[in-house]
């Protein structure tokens, strides 16, 4: 039987990045001592006021369809929580509510992409950015953010890529996989650009909650921004909601009316009770937000003061985000090799750099989502590997 030609575009390298967290799952199912840093996923519990939400949701009947564009209290909580942090005055009517950013992403791109444009990507990027712009045919443009400047990108890289087929920017601030933030005269330089050139902005805002140092910018409220950009966010990080699925997008209405028409024929809408919960996630004082928060930044810390001094390695401390990218072409084995060994060997699954893009070479990047003394000893195992490997340059 035959496919469709989408079957190959969403295929390909972002898909078997996570072949070595499958492996060290199964490793640790079979009852090896693992510890899994390849995926970001919270290893913090949903704070209870908003299971409680969900529970109270159901028992009251909240089982049917709901509003497809997201229920009026959750879309005006998200529109207030917005304007709260950025500035950008909004309406409930220029929220849509998907099931997490990354169905977020799917549907803006499908909305503003055209199969041939051209979309500006900083790379390394979040390793389903290039199958989620080529599910409808556009082209990915890279734009290489390099380890030497803080993997942060750089306007002129941007300008020199942009042509008569380029149709939108997408960055994401903290970035993924670096934690890199980008200063407001960087986003000023790069709104301009979008004016000059008439370009869609696609801002992936998903770790702005989670930054520790810098101030975070939400370029849709930079002059002349709010018509060409798409805000896109969610509760997974900022609340430890990865599993419940609730992202949004912020947009200019008009495009806000073409996500809701996606929206209806791709989801019809989120389930209610989950809907309920997050407006009480958004709405309600929760101190456990502020110490999920501050154990990122002491993870962050700990990392790089664990591997400061280790022959080989040499951690690049982010602005925020929940990962660590770590150097380690000092060791002379790519980053593959590198995460491969490490998992066989030492018991610590992380990702490979490459899996992000060629700029990420011979680093790999660590996520902050084991408790301090996990993290400590994954350190200690990750120093041992990288010292093995500089002590015999050509171990095998």
């Amino acid at each position: 039987m035959r496919f469709s030609d989408l079957t190959q575009r969403i295929a390909g390298d972002g898909a078997a990045a996570w072949d070595i967290h499958y492996r060290a799952l199964e490793l640790q199912e079979q009852g090896e001592d693992i510890l899994l840093l390849s995926v970001g996923d919270p290893d913090f519990d949903t704070p209870v006021p908003i299971v409680q939400a969900a529970i109270d949701s159901l028992l009251n009947g909240n089982t049917h369809y709901a509003d497809v564009r997201g229920k009026r209290a959750l879309r005006e909580a998200i529109a207030r929580r917005h304007q709260q942090r950025s500035g950008q005055v909004v309406s409930a009517d220029q929220v849509t509510v998907l099931a997490g950013a990354q169905c977020a992403l799917f549907c803006v791109a499908q909305c503003v992409l055209n199969p041939g444009d051209e979309v500006i990507v900083a790379e390394p990027m979040y390793v389903t950015y290039e199958a989620v712009f080529g599910a409808c045919g556009a082209v990915v443009i890279p734009v290489p953010v390099r380890p030497e400047n803080g993997f942060r990108v750089l306007p002129e890289d941007v300008a020199a890529r942009i042509t008569a087929r380029t149709r939108a920017l997408a960055l994401n601030s903290p970035h993924n996989p670096s934690g890199a933030s980008l200063p407001r005269t960087t986003w000023q330089a790069l709104a301009g650009l979008c004016i000059e050139h008439d370009l869609w902005l696609i801002s992936d805002e998903v770790y702005s909650e989670l930054l520790f140092d810098g101030e975070h910018v939400s370029p849709a409220s930079l002059p002349g921004m709010a018509e060409r950009t798409a805000t896109l966010n969610s509760l997974s990080k900022s609340h430890a909601m990865t599993g419940w699925r609730v992202g949004w997008t912020v947009a200019p209405p008009a495009l806000a009316v073409h996500l809701e028409n996606l929206a209806l024929c791709m989801l019809y809408g989120s389930p209610e009770f989950i809907q309920d919960a997050a407006v009480v996630a958004l709405e309600s004082h929760l101190p456990e937000l502020q110490a999920m928060r501050e154990a990122y930044r002491q993870r962050r810390d700990l990392v790089c003061a664990s591997l400061a001094d280790c022959p080989g390695l040499r951690a690049l401390k982010p602005d925020g985000g929940m990962f660590v990218m770590v150097d380690i072409r000092e060791t002379g084995l790519s980053a593959q090799a590198f995460a491969d060994r490490l998992l066989d060997r030492h018991g610590v699954s992380v990702l490979a750099g490459e899996a992000f893009g060629p700029s990420a070479a011979g680093h790999i990047r660590l996520g902050l989502v084991v408790g301090a003394e996990h993290l400590r000893d994954a350190c200690q195992r990750i120093a041992r590997c990288a010292s093995e490997l500089m002590e015999t340059p050509h171990y095998a």
